[in-house]
């Protein structure tokens, strides 16, 4: 009897860490971001500039209109969506077309089933570029605030100029203007800078903490943990290497710059992150999930609830869904992902 209580036992546990990974409807060209409307819809972005009202159940997915008309080029075009279920607006991370080349925007618009009632520009960057790179580009909200993180489009040198908004996470007021930092010289938008193209942010839920990730060149992709008016190095002090060889900043940072807490050396190309908080897999409860383009899995990021800083980290459903774009966790408590891909789309990691 014994025996058979503990194969019993292993075969309960061999089954809890079972997974069931299915993709939901059809195929979207290059998706880039999620938002969960309710329990049973989602709404997804595709770089080339559609958004897309999905059912979790049925699978079908209808456009959303109209959306801004976007930069597509390179890693420009409609990006990050954010849904506000307080105020039902959607809020939209876009590269805007502008004289000189393509700036970063967020648009914002009350949902109305499949329409968006009056979209408008509510922030414009000043930095505009033809570079096609690093537009960086993700949003969360949290109360009154929209947070967003923008890239250096490819000139390291905006990161530390607080005369643009280039390689910044900006922090704006969606009820009433309100400087976002507390320095004289800084753009009041501007919450922290020194970014180089960060593709991942999400608010702690027991905290409510700002956590963020970008990527490093060749090496030194980084987890931070954002706070008002610092500086996060870029490209003063780096982990990574120049692409052709040799460094390119410190390798530790020196009074006034705030150090990462995770670096990644090679680089996985994060992007897209989010907090475990339900119980469909209590193993992960309070991880963080990243999604990872070079490496075509998810991380998942252990954190020590004593110091509240990664201690280790999992590499999960490898080459399962392709480069992994966004990740999100689902009502239910199942896992969304977003595969990038032009054959890409959505799907759902559930037990």
């Amino acid at each position: 009897m014994k025996a058979i209580t503990l194969l019993s036992a292993l075969l309960l546990s061999q089954a809890s860490l079972a997974f069931t990974i299915e993709k939901i409807g059809s195929d979207i060209s290059h998706p880039w971001g999620i938002a969960v409307l309710n329990d049973e819809e989602v709404l997804v972005t595709a770089r080339a500039g559609a958004l897309l009202r999905i059912n979790l159940t049925t699978g079908q997915q209808r456009a959303v209109l109209p959306t801004p008309f976007v930069a597509s080029f390179r890693q420009g075009g409609l990006l990050d969506v954010a849904y506000d279920e307080q105020s039902n607006r959607v809020h939209l991370c876009y590269s805007k077309p502008l004289e000189g080349g393509a700036g970063l925007a967020i648009a914002s618009a009350k949902l109305d089933g499949y329409q968006l009632l009056t979209p408008k520009d509510f922030f414009v960057s000043n930095h505009r570029s033809p570079s096609g790179a690093h537009f960086g580009c993700r949003i969360v909200i949290e109360g009154n605030y929209l947070f967003a993180s923008l890239g250096d489009r490819g000139d390291r040198s905006n990161a530390q100029n607080p005369s643009n908004h280039a390689g910044s996470i900006i922090r704006l007021n969606l009820v009433e203007p309100e400087p976002a930092n507390t320095q004289q010289d800084w753009l009041p938008e501007i919450y922290s800078m020194g970014h180089r193209n960060p593709q991942g942010l999400a608010l702690q839920p027991n905290t409510g903490l700002l956590w963020s990730h970008e990527h490093g060149p060749r090496g030194g992709d980084e987890i931070n943990l954002i706070e008002q008016d610092n500086y996060y190095g870029w490209p003063t002090v780096s982990y990574g290497k120049e692409y052709i060889g040799g460094d390119i900043g410190l390798n530790s940072s020196p009074d006034g710059y705030t150090d990462p807490l995770w670096v990644w050396d090679p680089s996985i190309a994060p992007s897209g992150m989010t907090f475990y908080t339900e119980e469909m897999f209590p193993e992960w409860q309070g991880n963080l999930l990243v999604g990872a383009l070079k490496f075509t899995s998810i991380y998942r990021i252990v954190i020590d609830p004593d110091s509240n800083l990664p201690v280790s980290e999992e590499r999960l459903f490898n080459d399962e869904m392709g480069r992994v774009r966004d990740v999100e966790q689902a009502n239910d408590g199942s896992i969304l992902v977003l595969s990038d891909a032009p054959n890409g789309g959505l799907y759902r990691i559930s037990r």
